[in-house]
C-alpha cells in the first residue's frame, strides 16, 4: 500500500524526479566504473608476465628493471656479459633461460634482441604462450618477428623490411641503415608491451652495431651459404624458468650474491606488488572522485525531497488525519528516496555492463587493457547496497521534517 503511494507520488512529479534519476545514474555509473577498472587493470598489470620464475639483470632497483625489461619503459643502467648468461644457463635447476637485449628503435617501438626460446617459453596472462598470427619466427640473422599493434599503426606485412635507429626518439640520426631486417613472423594480440616490440635475433642485433664493410662480409656469406659464426657480448636481462618453484629463492640468492659479475635476480610477482603501490595513490584518488560526485548527487535527491515535502504539507496532513502515523509519514518519504535511487542504481549497472560489454575490444586496442566483464558480480551489489545505505542516511532530513509537522500545521500551510 505505502509503495504504490510513493511510486504515484514520484509518477505526479515526474520532470524533476527525471532530473534527479539522471545526476544518480551518472554518479553510480562513475562509481561502478572506476571500481571496475581499478579491478581489471591491476589483474591485467600483473598478467603482463607469466610463468617467469626469476627475471636478473644489472644491479638496479628492481621496480626499474621490471619496467624495461617487461615493459619497455626507461632504460636498463647497464648490461650482463654473455658469459655469465652461459653460466646460468648450465646449471641444473634452470630448466629455460631467454636473453633480452634492449637499447634499438624503429620509428617509437623498441626492438628486442632475443632468441627462438622467447617464442617457446615466453607465457603472459594465465600462462596463454605467444601465437604467431602469420609466418615463422626466427630461421636467419636478419630475421624480425612483430608485435600486433607495430604491424597495424605501421601498416607492415610480410617480407617488408625495416631497419633499426639507435636509442629510443621517434626521429634519429643514427639508424642502421647497412643491415635491414626482414619481417618473417606477426605475432597475435596479447594487450601486453610485446604489441608494442620488434623482435630480432641476437646475432642480427649484434651484426647491426658493426662497421659497414663488416655487415657486408657477413651478407655476403649468408647469402652464400657459407657458415657465419657471431659472437654475442653482452644481454640487457634474462628470464628464467626453473624445473621446481622450490629453488626460486635460493637461486635468487646465488644470483646476487655471484662474485664473477655484480647481478640483480627479482620474483616478477614481488616486483609487481611494488610497483603498483607507486600507483595506488591514484587509483584511490579516483575512487575519492566518485565518492564525491555521488555523495553530491543523494544530496541533490534530499533537496528535491524537502522541497516536496513544504509543498505537499497538505497532503501529508490528511494522511494524518485518515489516521496514519507519523512513521508512515517518515517510511513514504524514504521509501521514494529507495526507490529512486534504486532504479537509478540498477539502470547504472545496466549501462557500465553494457560499455564494457561493447568496449572491452576497443580498451584492448587502444590501451592494452584487457577487461572481463564482471560487472555483475558481488562487488557491483555491495556497492549498490552502500549507495542504498546513504540514501536512507541523506533522507532522513527530508523525512524527518515530514514527521514532525504537524496536523493542524499541515492543514494552515505553515
Amino acid at each position: 500500500m505505502i509503495i504504490s503511494i510513493a511510486a504515484r507520488s514520484l509518477k505526479h512529479r515526474l520532470p524533476a524526479v527525471l532530473l534527479t534519476m539522471l545526476s544518480i545514474i551518472v554518479s553510480v555509473s562513475l562509481l561502478l566504473s572506476v571500481e571496475h577498472l581499478r579491478v581489471q587493470a591491476k589483474a591485467s598489470f600483473g598478467r603482463t608476465i607469466s610463468g617467469v620464475d626469476l627475471i636478473v639483470g644489472a644491479p638496479t632497483g628492481q621496480s626499474n628493471l621490471l619496467l624495461y625489461s617487461v615493459f619497455r619503459i626507461g632504460s636498463p643502467t647497464n648490461s650482463v656479459s654473455w658469459d655469465s648468461y652461459q653460466s646460468l644457463s648450465k646449471l641444473p635447476s634452470v630448466k629455460w633461460i631467454i636473453p633480452v637485449a634492449l637499447g634499438d628503435s624503429h620509428r617509437g617501438y623498441r626492438v628486442l634482441g632475443t632468441n627462438n626460446q622467447y617464442f617457446k617459453h615466453f607465457q603472459y596472462g594465465n600462462k596463454q604462450p605467444l601465437v604467431i598470427n602469420s609466418g615463422t619466427s626466427f630461421e636467419s640473422t636478419f630475421d624480425a618477428v612483430i608485435g600486433s599493434e607495430v604491424a597495424r599503426k605501421l601498416n607492415y606485412k610480410l617480407g617488408d623490411e625495416i631497419a633499426m635507429s639507435h636509442g629510443l626518439a621517434d626521429v634519429s640520426f643514427s639508424k642502421h641503415v647497412h643491415s635491414p631486417f626482414t619481417i618473417t613472423g606477426i605475432l597475435a594480440p596479447t594487450g601486453t608491451p610485446v604489441d608494442r616490440t620488434i623482435h630480432v635475433s641476437m646475432s642480427g642485433l649484434e651484426v647491426a652495431h658493426m662497421s659497414e664493410a663488416k655487415i657486408d662480409e657477413i651478407q655476403h656469406k649468408i647469402e652464400s651459404g657459407q657458415p657465419v659464426n657471431i659472437a654475442v657480448d653482452s644481454v640487457t636481462a634474462m628470464f628464467i624458468g626453473l624445473n621446481s618453484k622450490m629453488q626460486i629463492f635460493q637461486l635468487q640468492r646465488s644470483i646476487n650474491t655471484y662474485k664473477q659479475e655484480p647481478m640483480l635476480a627479482i620474483i616478477p610477482g614481488v616486483a609487481f606488488a611494488e610497483l603498483w603501490q607507486l600507483v595506488g595513490s591514484v587509483e584511490s584518488l579516483l575512487l575519492f572522485i566518485s565518492v564525491l560526485i555521488l555523495f553530491s548527487s543523494l544530496l541533490g535527491l534530499a533537496t528535491m525531497l524537502l522541497t516536496t515535502v513544504r509543498e505537499r504539507r497538505q497532503e501529508m496532513a490528511v494522511l494524518r488525519a485518515i489516521g496514519a502515523h507519523s512513521w508512515v509519514v517518515f517510511l513514504l518519504i524514504q521509501i521514494e528516496a529507495l526507490l529512486l535511487s534504486l532504479c537509478a542504481s540498477l539502470i547504472a549497472l545496466v549501462v557500465v555492463w553494457g560499455g564494457f560489454q561493447y568496449g572491452a575490444s576497443w580498451l584492448s586496442a587502444e590501451y592494452g587493457l584487457f577487461i572481463e566483464n564482471t560487472i555483475l558480480g558481488t562487488r557491483s551489489l555491495v556497492i549498490i547496497g552502500i549507495v542504498c545505505a546513504a540514501t536512507f542516511v541523506i533522507a532522513s532530513i527530508p523525512a524527518l521534517s515530514a514527521y514532525r509537522q504537524s496536523i493542524q500545521q499541515g492543514i494552515q500551510g505553515k
